[in-house]
């Protein structure tokens, strides 16, 4: 007889985010039991591997919320960082690793796995590089021990450094750049940082260790926009001016990239390191791993974007116009505003809901489109997320998805869409749809929007904009249903 031995727990922290997301699936793959920590639960739904995985709610920045998550973990994956919850960002990294560090040390796991930064610890390094070092410093501090990674800009379909880099050399000819463009980078592809993650779970000589990660070739900033515009066939002119500060850079990706200022900010301060392997440790504990070059990992990349195979994205994380806060749970307590349009659909269920599933992006909201592509860009102009960040997929959504500036935050397939408001609005905001079969050949579409104003001024905003709602979003409830019911038909 055979006996099987049980699969190692380890647990991931992060899996709503860019790299978390990416990470489980392998870890499934190579046979380990995975268990996530996430202060929403339910923003993981609709991802293809949740019913192979235990999920527990919890927050790195409320110890009391960690034990249960440690027990019987042998390796916890500390993929956790602050940056977009604003200034503060490093103090509540510090207060968030030694958390979880403390409670892994108390519930006996015996190794942590993190993700960092990489820069040379010797030099003036920018707050974003720093917190990230300080964070795996804090993390050694508990006695446990630390296999840290040190990445520098990872390429991938969705990453965040990839989507600056896209937006800005797809949408300017001509770049006006400040002197980073001249500041050393040794890209790495989203494979090569997940094939580390998880070939450190068996190799032993990696515990305890720092280990620098990095793509094969050595680049500056301006080679990596070069670079992405000859993958693409553009001719693209960089212009180097000798001022431009991390500030006015930040406002100018606002304003060119979905990436908010807020975000860029931090990242751009950082461009004035280099981010360069010193240490060739990776090539030695992990031989099999064969870092790629640039061009090969941005040509997967827009392989991925061009056959909509997107596994995560930048924006899944939690940031949003509003704040870092919890998604608000939608009730029907006195105070809300609401406005429903119903309408009798010649079409199934199915169809309508596979219609309105597929809004924003690249389908556009169905009617006056230029209206919200305008709102978009006076929401960027004020510092919100805008209309820029598209979606994940065209055609499918899961909770936590981000569809141009709202945020998935329910699903029922075949029957319901919720999306909540991440524009700058004086309060908070929802637009529903929902469809319910209605007899042989029909079916009911209602589309709702929720508006919980905040004092006066929400108020005035809810009742001045009231007319050109109700234009818009009449017509969209009569385009989905003719949408739907051309579906019906050609299916």
């Amino acid at each position: 007889m055979v006996i099987m031995a049980t699969p190692r727990t380890v647990l991931v922290t992060g899996a709503t985010g860019y790299i978390g997301g990416r990470l489980v699936p392998r870890l499934l793959e190579a046979g380990f039991r995975v268990r996530c920590l996430a202060r929403d639960p339910a923003r993981l739904q609709g991802r293809p591997w949740l019913d192979k995985i235990e999920v527990v709610a919890g927050d790195c920045l409320r110890s009391g919320t960690l034990p249960a998550a440690m027990k019987g973990v042998e390796v916890a994956f500390y993929m956790v960082h602050s940056m977009a919850a604003g200034q503060d960002f490093e103090q509540r990294d510090v207060l968030a690793a030694r958390n979880f560090a403390t409670a892994a040390q108390a519930a006996g796991v015996r190794r942590i796995i993190y993700l960092g930064g990489l820069g040379d610890s010797d030099t003036a390094l920018s707050g974003h590089l720093r917190s990230r070092q300080e964070t795996g410093a804090v993390l050694r501090e508990s006695g446990v021990p630390v296999t840290e990674f040190r990445a520098p800009v990872i390429v991938g379909s969705g990453s965040l450094s990839f989507e600056i880099i896209r937006y800005l050399t797809e949408r300017l000819p001509v770049m006006i750049c400040p002197r980073w463009l001249y500041t050393r980078a040794q890209p790495i592809a989203i494979r090569n940082v997940l094939d580390y993650l998880v070939a450190a779970l068996d190799t032993p000589e990696s515990t305890g260790r720092i280990i620098e990660i990095g793509g094969a070739d050595v680049l500056t900033y301006g080679d990596l926009l070069r670079g992405y515009a000859k993958a693409r066939g553009l001719k693209r002119w960089l212009v180097p001016v000798p001022v431009l500060t991390p500030r006015l850079s930040s406002y100018w990706v606002h304003l060119v990239t979905p990436v908010p200022a807020t975000i860029a900010r931090p990242l751009i301060q950082g461009l004035r390191n280099d981010v360069v392997v010193r240490d060739d440790i990776a090539l030695r504990l992990f031989p099999q791993i064969k870092p790629l070059d640039y061009a090969t990992a941005v040509r997967l990349a827009l392989t991925n974007l061009e056959t909509g195979h997107v596994e995560t994205a930048w924006s899944d994380a939690m940031s949003s116009s509003q704040g870092d806060i919890a998604p608000v749970v939608l009730t029907t307590l006195e105070g809300f505003i609401l406005e429903r349009r119903q309408r009798l659909v010649h079409a199934s269920a199915a169809s309508v809901y596979q219609t309105f599933v597929r809004l924003g992006g690249t389908t556009g909201w169905l009617c006056m489109d230029w209206s919200w592509r305008v709102r978009g860009f006076l929401d960027r102009m004020i510092g919100g997320v805008g209309l820029r960040r598209g979606r994940r997929d065209p055609e499918d959504v899961r909770v936590g998805d981000v569809v141009d500036f709202w945020r998935v935050e329910a699903v029922e397939p075949g029957r319901l869409l919720r999306l909540r408001a991440e524009m700058k609005v004086p309060g908070r905001a929802w637009l529903e749809f929902t469809a319910e079969p209605m007899g042989t050949g029909m079916s009911r579409l209602s589309q709702t929007a929720f508006f919980a104003p905040r004092g006066l001024s929400g108020l005035l905003y809810w009742y001045l904009l009231y007319p050109i709602h109700a234009v818009i979003f009449s017509g969209m409830a009569r385009e989905l249903a003719r949408r739907a019911e051309a579906r019906d038909k050609v299916s």
